[in-house]
């Protein structure tokens, strides 16, 4: 009888000391590495809003249409695994009612491609795979995993340069807890463009190279803390074209009061920040809760009864 209780009582130590051993290694090793951007994004974000954009048809700026801006995000998950960073081919078009409809992007008011590459664990640009263009800041695409109720800088395409956003408050999306940052950019000369001179009010002959400005009046994004990944965002661009050393704008490219994710991006956004979350709650913080508990129990359990086997005084027979 001794050696089946000592032997359950050891049974009862080691499973008590490989979940305190689990525990561990969930909270310092799996979690840590768990927490890395994917090199295999596929996405799409979409937002929608009125607003006015410059017609070269009837050389015109036209007033309250539809504007839809899509972004593709595609990882390049060959040089992602070469270089050991977040490799991502990023398309972001602008389209009218009238581009809409035509599905081709080199048809619509506004078409970029970019290339960024991250460190998987900071979210910070990293120098390689042909990046394009070199960008700063803590922000893009996504923000780094663990986010803090503090300002952040934000890289902003159509400025070339960073924004602080300052940490607003903690709302909820979707009923998912989020942080929002807002930011605004002042008005801003961003190039340059070579545009009859009359269309900016000139009175040069022939061709100027009127100015381009760049203003965003709110940048508004809210992001779920622990994944860093963005599920709502609205902006408030204006673009417009003044004459050489005016400061006055002769053109309007493109303004809008807000440009906002649509429904159906904010509930995929929503989704994917809640598995995301979930996953990284579960192996940081649940199980290794749990495991640790559940370890202590058992092990204390397993010593209590050794010792107490050992304890017990042995009986002869006859």
């Amino acid at each position: 009888m001794r050696r089946s209780t000592s032997a359950f009582s050891l049974v009862l130590l080691g499973a008590g000391v490989f979940l305190l051993v689990l525990a561990q290694l969930l909270a310092r090793y799996v979690e840590p590495r768990a927490k890395r951007t994917p090199t295999d994004t596929v996405s799409t974000t979409v937002f929608e809003g009125r607003g006015s954009y410059f017609d070269t048809g009837s050389v015109s700026t036209v007033e309250d249409q539809k504007l839809t801006i899509t972004r593709r995000v595609v990882g390049d998950v060959a040089a992602g695994e070469r270089s050991g960073n977040a490799v991502w081919d990023v398309s972001t078009q602008i389209d009218t009612p009238k581009t809409l409809p035509l599905a081709d992007p080199r048809k619509s008011l506004q078409w970029t491609t970019e290339r960024w590459v991250t460190d998987r664990r900071t979210n910070l640009p990293v120098r390689c795979c042909d990046e394009k263009p070199a960008f700063e800041g803590e922000a893009y695409l996504k923000f780094p995993f663990g986010v803090e109720k503090r300002a952040y800088t934000w890289w902003d395409s159509s400025l070339g340069g960073t924004v602080p956003l300052e940490f607003d408050r903690v709302t909820r999306i979707g009923g998912q807890e989020g942080y929002r940052f807002v930011g605004s950019v002042e008005p801003t000369p961003t190039g340059t463009r070579l545009v009859p001179a009359v269309l900016v009010g000139s009175a040069r002959p022939g061709q100027v190279a009127a100015e381009e400005w760049y203003a965003n009046a709110r940048i508004e994004l809210t992001v779920e803390p622990r994944t860093g990944r963005i599920m709502n965002a609205a902006i408030a661009p204006t673009k417009t074209l003044r004459a050489p050393g005016s400061r006055e704008d002769a053109v309007t490219l493109l303004s809008s009061d807000r440009l906002e994710f649509t429904e159906a991006t904010r509930r995929e956004q929503v989704g994917l920040a809640a598995k995301d979350s979930g996953r990284l709650e579960l192996l940081g913080e649940t199980a290794p809760l749990a495991g640790g508990i559940a370890g202590g129990l058992l092990a204390a359990a397993g010593t209590v009864l050794l010792v107490r086997g050992r304890r017990e005084p042995r009986h002869s027979a006859g």
